[in-house]
C-alpha cells in the first residue's frame, strides 16, 4: 500500500515540477501490451512516460533499467524494485546470470508492458543516438509486440546530469503510432524505422533534427 501511495507522489511531484502534457498523436491508451520507446536525456526519463500513462495502465508498466545504477544503494534498489517495479537489466556482459533479451521476455510474458531506451545510455546532445539492437531481438522474440515511440521534450533542461534538484520547466511527452516487426525486416531495417518514428515525433514537437 505504502509503496503505491509513492509511486502516486512521484507521478504528481513531476507533474507539478514539469507541467507534464501527454500528447497521444498517434495512438490512443491501451491495455494491450507494448513497449514504450523513447530518447534518454536523465534519470528522469522513465518516470516522465510513465507518469503521462492513465493510472490504470501504470501498474502493469515496468521500466527496463541498469542494474549497475540501480542496484548502488539501498534507497535507490528500494524505488525501482518496489515502487516502480523495474526489469533491471546487466550492462556488464561478464556480470550477467541471464540474456537480457530473456529477462525482457519473461516480463512481457508475465502480462507487463515495458519501458525503455533503445540509445542505451543518456544523450547530452540533440537528435539520438544509434539504436542498440536489444529492441530488435525483443521484437523478434515477441513479434505480437507493440512498439511505441514517445519523445520526450525539455526534460534533458529539468534534469541534466548531475543536478539533485529539478528545474520547474514545461515538458511533454509526444506518443506516436505503434509499430510491429514487419514479416522478413531484418535488423538494420527496424532499428532504422523505429528510430525514424521516434525522431518524426521530434520534428512535430521541437523542430530537432537528426
Amino acid at each position: 500500500m505504502f509503496d503505491a501511495l509513492l509511486a502516486r507522489g512521484f507521478s504528481a511531484a513531476i507533474r507539478v515540477l514539469t507541467g507534464a502534457r501527454a500528447l497521444w498523436d498517434g495512438c490512443a491508451p491501451s491495455a494491450d501490451r507494448r513497449v514504450y520507446y523513447g530518447n534518454h536525456a536523465s534519470h528522469g526519463d522513465f518516470v516522465m512516460i510513465w507518469s503521462a500513462l492513465p493510472p490504470a495502465l501504470r501498474r502493469d508498466v515496468r521500466p527496463v533499467a541498469g542494474a549497475d545504477y540501480w542496484n548502488r544503494d539501498a534507497l535507490r534498489r528500494y524505488l525501482i524494485h518496489s515502487v516502480f517495479r523495474g526489469v533491471l537489466i546487466e550492462r556488464d556482459p561478464a556480470a550477467r546470470s541471464e540474456d537480457p533479451v530473456q529477462t525482457l521476455c519473461t516480463a512481457v510474458d508475465g502480462g507487463a508492458s515495458l519501458i525503455l531506451f533503445p540509445e542505451g545510455t543518456r544523450n547530452t546532445g540533440d537528435g539520438l543516438l544509434p539504436f542498440k539492437s536489444g529492441i530488435y531481438h525483443l521484437a523478434r522474440q515477441r513479434p505480437e509486440l507493440e512498439f511505441v515511440p514517445v519523445w520526450l521534450d525539455n526534460l534533458r533542461r529539468v534534469m541534466p546530469k548531475g543536478r539533485l534538484i529539478p528545474l520547474p520547466l514545461l515538458c511533454t511527452a509526444r506518443f506516436g503510432a505503434p509499430l510491429r516487426l514487419r514479416a522478413g525486416e531484418d535488423k538494420a531495417a527496424f532499428l532504422d524505422r523505429t528510430r525514424d518514428a521516434l525522431l518524426a515525433l521530434a520534428d512535430d514537437d521541437t523542430g530537432a533534427g537528426r
